[in-house]
């Protein structure tokens, strides 16, 4: 397997899944992890938003920048995360203890594959479409999407957050799914014990 953990999307939940799967390299369970992220970005809905009312980010910050420093965040403080850019998700196929992704430039496997994706159509990933609905809390006449889940989890291996995952489109509601699906997997790797992450002083 190239990866134990591959997030598709480079939005607030995929990287906020990436940050808190990130951090925890000095647990036992979580040392040796392979994490990637395919960090494809030009459809974020981050690239045009202006944020006034996020606790922690000051007023007037820019979803353009976030998507830029959160990127360095990731590169700069964890080493055990592989950005993967330019690269977009085309299919994924389940094989035996995992997944292949197939990119326009490359094909990944990973053990587990977290969905990150904004919620607009069309949904352009094959071998997924059995999940595809429609989105339970946007606007209907917005004709959005989400993928079928319990808890962001789909299937054995597979899970979403943020958007796709049925969540509305608000900064800390994506970068919350994002971070509960990271605390999931780390619970998976801990053997089932109920496992977060915190950095101290």
């Amino acid at each position: 397997m190239n990866f134990d953990v591959l997030i598709i999307g480079g939005g607030v939940a995929g990287m906020q899944c990436a940050l808190v799967l990130g951090s925890a390299y000095q647990k036992p369970f979580a040392k040796d992890k392979k994490i990637g992220v395919i960090i494809h970005q030009r459809s974020s809905h981050l690239q045009n938003a202006l944020f006034n009312n996020v606790l922690g980010l000051p007023p007037k910050t820019l979803g353009s920048n976030i998507l830029i420093d959160g990127k360095k965040q990731l590169s700069t403080l964890y080493n055990n995360i592989l950005l993967i850019e330019n690269e977009k998700a085309i299919t994924i196929d389940e094989i035996s203890g995992g997944f292949n992704i197939s990119t326009n430039k490359n094909i990944y496997s990973s053990k587990i594959v977290v969905l990150a994706l904004n919620y607009s159509k069309p949904f352009t990933i094959d071998g997924l479409n059995d999940f595809v609905i429609p989105h339970q809390k946007a606007n209907p006449e917005k004709d959005r999407i989400q993928l079928k889940n319990k808890d962001h989890y789909i299937k054995n291996g597979l899970f979403c957050c943020g958007t796709i995952a049925g969540h509305r489109s608000q900064f800390s509601i994506a970068a919350g799914s994002g971070a509960a699906v990271a605390t999931d997997i780390l619970t998976l790797w801990n053997k089932g014990n109920p496992t977060k992450v915190h950095d101290k002083i």
